[in-house]
């Protein structure tokens, strides 16, 4: 029984059928994909409203300042307050 080096015995033609081929994804690339997916689904749609919310939201308004602070203010930067 000689074989050519590029031949294998007839037990092994057989065995080639039987041992089954990884086909499709593998299944931590899937996952890696749809986390991802989602992930920059997420970001997309928080760009999406804040830039949504900018032009249709009205600014923010200050809260006034007191008297009393603007006087503070005035005399940090050397300008005596009006009345003193």
């Amino acid at each position: 029984m000689d074989f050519d080096e590029d031949q294998s015995p007839p037990s092994f033609d057989r065995m080639k059928n039987v041992v089954p081929e990884a086909k499709g994804f593998n299944p931590g690339l899937i996952v890696l994909l749809v986390v991802g997916g989602i992930v920059l689904a997420f970001l997309v749609g928080n760009y999406a409203l804040y830039m949504y919310a900018q032009k249709t939201l009205p600014p923010k308004k200050k809260k006034p300042v007191s008297k009393k602070k603007m006087k503070r203010e005035k005399l940090k930067q050397g300008v005596s307050a009006p009345g003193e």
